[in-house]
């Protein structure tokens, strides 16, 4: 049944909001007609005027379990008032050891060592100098090459700027890192669009790789990070069969593989991580976001035994890695982590989010045919919807949506460029999927 609960009082809301540099914003839009939002509760946001918004975005893509869990609030406020900070170098918690073996027991054979750090734009930042010193205590330190992919996101550090592809996260910012490359995306629209899951065809994109090989040498070349479902760029799942050629390249030239799951993982896709699904185990696997449901700032890489292992020579008492963050391990987020799991385990959200991936499809593409729809995707509890771009150019209609969404039709989504993105927490009901899309319609609609 849709919830029928009313909506919340009002808040007040701060009579300036020009102190506040907004991140990935049009500040001067915004501020002219805010998105304000004061509280949340299970599938909804509550705004500052007591409005109630649909969350069809689970927060940005990290709230997996719905909102105000009160498992995960004790668990912070029990965290903060036994252990409000423990140092993570050279020190350790229990809570830190624990929830490592909990993340590296979900994840595929072999990859058993968690580093933690606090997003997912440090978890890739982190990998990529794992890559590389790995290949230093080798005696391949001639491969300092970095592979990313067109269209991929990899968050905002040097590094997770450089391999992203990503053209509006690049432009700005001069030539950032030196030594990168990247392959081809994975998208074709005459031969993918409207697809349900993976795309039967695009494998072949994988091959880009070893054009890279002939190019720079597979003996320069440190890694390769894709996502398994690029989500920022508008929500690309990876064709059949593509994960597997590019791990088989991967190996093939001694280059290590770097999956980020920074979205997927989680039960994004219906599984733990998404190399479950695709049968494929990377070097290193980032995650963040759902792992503390967005309660708390949290992100870290999964390395396999023969990356971490490389590092564990030379003398006991010297530090193995000179990398690492004030803030890794955190002890209230790592409280959070250990409830979030908890939800994810005991209420069966990953199996959940399989279940239901067939209906949150065939519910999502009942929207083919309204004006401007170019393509869906759809994939695990995920959508991306393209739109046409309007008569002021790409842009201006999906933010058009994303503001008719919020003030109009009270659901909120995320937009990249003209691509609205469905990606709600994994407790949405069917009722809801059908609300969700209803709404979605109404904005396609009044954005024409």
């Amino acid at each position: 049944m849709l919830d029928k609960s009313p909506n919340q009082k009002s808040v007040n809301v701060p009579n300036d909001l020009a102190a506040f540099w907004m991140p990935f914003t049009s500040n001067r839009a915004f501020k002219l007609a805010p998105r304000m939002l004061a509280g949340a509760k299970d599938m909804h946001y509550f705004t500052t005027d007591g409005r109630k918004i649909l969350d069809a975005a689970a927060g940005m893509w990290c709230s997996n379990a719905g909102h105000g869990r009160k498992e995960i609030a004790e668990a912070i406020k029990h965290s903060a008032d036994t252990l409000d900070y423990a140092p993570p170098f050279q020190f350790g918690h229990p809570q830190a050891f624990e929830l490592a073996t909990r993340i590296a027991d979900l994840a595929p054979a072999g990859l058993d060592h968690v580093f933690f750090c606090n997003s997912g734009s440090e978890a890739a930042d982190t990998a990529l100098k794992m890559a590389l010193a790995y290949h230093q205590i080798r005696g391949e330190g001639s491969r300092t090459r970095l592979i990313g992919r067109s269209r991929g996101y990899h968050g905002v550090g040097f590094g997770g700027t450089s391999v992203g592809g990503m053209v509006n996260n690049r432009k700005m910012f001069g030539t950032l890192l030196t030594g990168v490359d990247h392959i081809t995306h994975t998208y074709d629209r005459d031969k993918q669009a409207f697809s349900k899951g993976e795309p039967e065809y695009g494998a072949h994109f994988a091959d880009d790789l070893e054009r890279l090989v002939e190019l720079h040498g597979a003996n320069t070349i440190a890694a390769v990070i894709v996502e398994p479902m690029a989500g920022s760029t508008g929500v690309l799942p990876a064709p059949v069969g593509y994960l597997k050629r590019l791990r088989e390249i991967a190996t093939k030239h001694g280059i290590l593989l770097i999956f980020d799951e920074v979205i997927t993982g989680f039960g994004r896709l219906g599984h733990a991580f998404a190399a479950e699904r695709y049968g494929v185990t990377p070097d290193l696997l980032t995650f963040a976001k759902g792992v503390t449901n967005g309660a708390a700032p949290m992100g870290g890489v999964i390395a396999h035994d023969t990356v971490h292992d490389t590092f564990m020579t030379g003398p006991a008492h010297v530090v193995e890695l000179f990398h690492g963050y004030t803030y890794s391990a955190h002890p209230l987020a790592c409280a959070a982590g250990l409830a979030t799991l908890d939800l994810y385990r005991d209420e069966k959200l990953f199996e959940r989010a399989n279940k239901m991936e067939a209906m949150f499809a065939d519910a999502v593409m009942s929207l083919k045919g309204l004006p401007n729809v170019v393509d869906i995707r759809c994939v695990g509890i995920t959508a991306g919807i393209d739109l046409a771009p309007g008569k002021e150019g790409p842009g201006k209609r999906g933010w058009e949506a994303l503001n008719a969404g919020f003030h109009d039709q009270e659901v909120l989504f995320r937009t990249a460029g003209d691509t609205i993105a469905l990606t709600p927490p994994l407790i949405v009901t069917e009722d809801q999927v059908g609300e969700i899309v209803e709404k979605v319609g109404k904005v396609i609609q009044a954005v024409a």
